[in-house]
């Protein structure tokens, strides 16, 4: 495994790639174990970063390969589908994977997620709309949802 460690917003931000394709971005420390190398892919994916960041990207183009079990792949793909700038609860990421029960399953796919922000965990809350379970930390999901403007 390759990774980064970029300076961004949101603290230090490591990028892991494996084969061409990125398998992690994450605030957690401590790095991962691999070679501290800045690969072409790795540079694309602090490239986006930046873009979005600066608020001129809303979507990602690159080569993911998150490793999960089935249910989270789900979790993850239907997290892809929640558009910029808009959050949904637990349980309707639930009811879209067809686990209409499942809100606490889907809390703990998230908390998985090996992709922050790439893959927009961030932009699941609460039923009422409360800032609850965020793995990189509450402050960290409120900037981007204000970043993204779906929190005043």
């Amino acid at each position: 495994m390759n990774y980064f460690v970029y300076q961004t917003p949101v603290g230090p931000l490591t990028i892991c790639e494996e084969q061409g394709k990125i398998v992690a971005i994450s605030t957690h420390r401590p790095l991962p174990v691999g070679t501290e190398q800045e690969t072409e892919v790795i540079k694309q994916a602090h490239t986006q970063l930046s873009e979005y960041f600066e608020g001129r990207r809303k979507t990602f183009d690159l080569p993911l390969a998150p490793q999960g079990t089935t249910f989270q792949q789900r979790v993850w793909q239907a997290l892809c589908d929640i558009p910029y700038g808009e959050t949904r609860s637990y349980k309707q990421v639930a009811q879209a994977v067809g686990n209409a029960k499942g809100a606490r399953a889907v809390g703990m796919a998230n908390n998985r997620n090996p992709l922050m922000i790439v893959v927009p965990c961030h932009r699941v809350t609460g039923s009422n709309g409360r800032m609850v379970g965020y793995a990189a930390g509450i402050e960290k999901k409120e900037f981007l949802l204000r970043l993204e403007g779906s929190l005043l």
